[in-house]
């Protein structure tokens, strides 16, 4: 009879990961080719992240339905040292020559030569390529052909367009090299974890089965619901793949070959390792992915997608990690963990002390005195955030300054009467003259011109005194709006105004929800009060110390001009939703220690002990796959990866470690105020709760 049993037994473990395997061989047969197009559909302009009612929204809609419909804007740059010779000049008038003549302009190029005689610009406008991305990069690039350097002349593309092109380049550029690094990065982790030629691949394998899935439901988003796909959010979303589902392929992989040794079919084994972690790691991602989904209610179009975008690689990662990733361990048995195989009936390992004992018996001794230590550490570090640069401006954007930036920097000291970006205001045309004429007469203008007009509106061309995106430019475009009610004021300067409103605007509704959505899962998960509110206190003291560390890093080492409007937002809400990942394992641990009779001290630091080592595998894969972005060309990318990756490793050792253990030692029983665990009971008595 016992052999009939362990029969049916073997064969149910090779028939399931069988069927789950063909299964997903079936699901990526149908949905995979959606994964390719996802590239289509990823747009990185500046009117794609902002709220369809920001005034420079209005603007672009408006003048795509005017006759000619959008304009191309470009500005060539001629500059020497010591003055333009009458040749440069002369090779000036040929390029804007030849380039009127190659392609259809709205105007026939002007030179405007500087105060000092040494620059000279071309406005260059053209409504040829409308609003085809492709179209406008193919003209920039047939521009930058015709108008080269020759004999010390410097010869620069800028202007709106170019600028959108060179930021495009970076953002396409993007793909390939941050998914291989990631993946180098991960592969590289994993050997050091797994001390194993064989078992390191596949998670790997996975994950990256995990992202391939997660770029067709992005693109089933967009087709269905008309989500927005930007560079920076398909980029997070292969991160999140990569880094979560590489924390739960650890903590499966763990408690697998834990029960490995107990139980003699890979089978049986998978499944008691299931039923082990499947709840805390359907827990921690549940609350990672109701975290991120919270910036639904942002008005910026950028940080709204990246909230189902960001959830759709969570899920992606938690259904490959639990169905995938299982079939493929039983099916390749013991033999993957070689040389460390884990036979049945042995026993790890251990060392005589081990770190996280050590760490938590540290903790436990002066739990007070550890407390207080910690919280003065990341408030000095969170005092860094002083030195945090303001908003960028859009020129800030590039690590590395392409042609378009040294083309309106050069502009900007050349003509410091003239801004180098016109201002765009669509005004009903029955008031256009009237509308002309406030412009002319408003402070910080040097120039102003109808256009074009159609469909009730006028457009007009507005030319402040200042610096682009300069404070004193900010204040004209906000008079200007102020004083021309009924009318839209956009452009360039204008945009990145709207673009730091919405940020700021979006932190004062999406922090609340974040703070209590992920409250409130807490205390459903955990029946506590107090255990809740202390990790929630525990990440968002993570965020300001991480935030702070980026102010003393931004500036000062990396010279950066800018922080990203966006970066307070994002990184406060990966920040939460992860750092309260890594606090549900703990918790959840520690929780079942104390169900199981252990006093309050005994239990965090079992706890401690038992998921320390997986926690710490798993903050430095996620640290890992977060610093990848830091080696990205554009700033935003740059900065939210750092402080990302600064507060994934401050939490997990830092605060998971020593803060919260030493706080639950503290409290004691309170910790799990006002459930039944607050007051002491009979070790005898205690049952699981369900």
């Amino acid at each position: 009879m016992g052999t009939a049993k362990r029969g049916t037994g073997v064969r149910r473990g090779r028939a399931v990961p069988w069927l789950v395997l063909g299964l997903w061989i079936g699901v990526l047969a149908i949905v995979g080719p959606f994964a390719a197009k996802l590239s289509e559909v990823q747009h990185d302009r500046i009117t794609d992240y902002l709220p369809a009612n920001a005034d420079s929204t209005q603007v672009a809609k408006i003048e795509d339905k005017l006759p000619g419909g959008e304009i191309t804007e470009l500005v060539l740059v001629y500059h020497r040292d010591g003055g333009l010779t009458a040749a440069d000049k002369a090779t000036a008038a040929e390029q804007a020559d030849r380039i009127a003549g190659e392609h259809v302009l709205t105007a026939t190029p002007q030179g405007v030569p500087s105060a000092d005689g040494a620059t000279l610009m071309y406005p260059v406008t053209s409504n040829e390529p409308g609003t085809d991305e492709k179209k406008r990069d193919a003209l920039v690039h047939d521009v930058r052909e015709v108008a080269h350097s020759e004999g010390g002349l410097s010869v620069k593309v800028g202007g709106p367009a170019a600028m959108a092109t060179d930021a495009g380049e970076v953002y396409d550029s993007l793909g390939g090299p941050l998914l291989y690094t990631t993946v180098a990065v991960v592969a590289l982790l994993l050997i050091l974890i797994y001390r194993s030629p064989v078992l390191w691949l596949v998670p790997l394998v996975v994950a990256g089965i995990a992202d391939y899935m997660s770029m067709s439901v992005a693109y089933g988003l967009n087709q269905a619901f008309g989500t927005t796909v930007s560079g920076q959010s398909s980029g997070i979303m292969t991160i999140l793949v990569f880094g979560a589902g590489t924390d739960y392929a650890l903590l499966l992989v763990s408690r697998y070959r834990e029960e490995l040794r107990r139980v003699e079919q890979p089978f049986d084994a998978m499944v008691v390792a299931l039923r082990g972690c499947g709840p805390a790691v359907l827990a921690s991602s549940g609350t990672v992915a109701a975290g991120v989904l919270c910036l639904l209610a942002a008005d910026l179009n950028s940080s709204r997608s990246m909230g189902p975008l960001g959830a759709v690689g969570v899920l992606c990662a938690l259904v490959t990690m639990l169905t995938l990733l299982p079939a493929i361990l039983v099916l390749l048995g013991r033999r993957v963990f070689w040389p460390l195989v884990p036979a049945y009936g042995s026993t790890p390992k251990t060392p005589r002390l081990s770190l996280f004992a050590a760490m938590g018996s540290s903790a436990g001794r002066r739990p007070r005195v550890v407390l207080a230590s910690g919280a003065v550490l990341l408030g000095a570090l969170a005092l860094g955030m002083l030195n945090l640069p303001g908003p960028g401006k859009e020129e800030d954007s590039f690590v590395d300054k392409p042609e378009s930036v040294v083309a309106m920097q050069t502009l900007a000291e050349a003509y410091p009467d003239r801004g180098s970006q016109p201002i765009s205001v669509i005004t009903p045309a029955g008031r256009a003259d009237k509308t002309l004429t406030t412009i002319r007469s408003a402070d910080g203008i040097s120039d102003a011109r109808k256009e074009r007009t159609g469909g009730g509106w006028t457009e007009i061309t507005v030319f402040a005194k200042d610096a682009p995106q300069s404070a004193a430019e900010t204040t004209t475009i906000e008079k200007l709006r102020a004083d021309l009610k009924g009318s839209y004021v956009g452009g360039p300067s204008a945009q990145q105004i709207d673009l730091v409103d919405t940020n700021a605007r979006d932190v004062w509704v999406v922090v609340p929800i974040v703070l209590l959505s992920v409250l409130l899962i807490l205390i459903a998960l955990l029946r506590s009060l107090v255990a809740p509110l202390m990790l929630v206190v525990a990440v968002v003291a993570v965020w300001g110390a991480s935030l702070g560390v980026g102010g003393m890093v931004f500036g000062p080492l990396l010279g950066f001009d800018g922080t990203d409007p966006g970066l307070g937002l994002l990184s406060f809400v990966f920040l939460v939703a992860l750092g309260v990942d890594y606090g549900i394992f703990l918790m959840h641990r520690m929780r079942e220690e104390s169900l199981r009779g252990a006093e309050p001290a005994t239990a965090a630091l079992t706890a401690l002990r038992t998921t320390g080592g997986v926690i710490a595998s798993a903050g430095l894969v996620l640290a890992a796959t977060f610093a990848v972005l830091t080696n990205m060309g554009l700033v935003q990318l740059v900065e939210l990866g750092f402080v990302i990756a600064v507060g994934v490793l401050l939490d997990t050792f830092l605060v998971r470690t020593y803060l919260v253990t030493s706080a639950s030692v503290a409290l004691g029983r309170r910790v799990w105020w006002p459930g039944a665990l607050s007051r002491r009971p009979d070790p005898d008595a205690v049952r699981p709760e369900r």
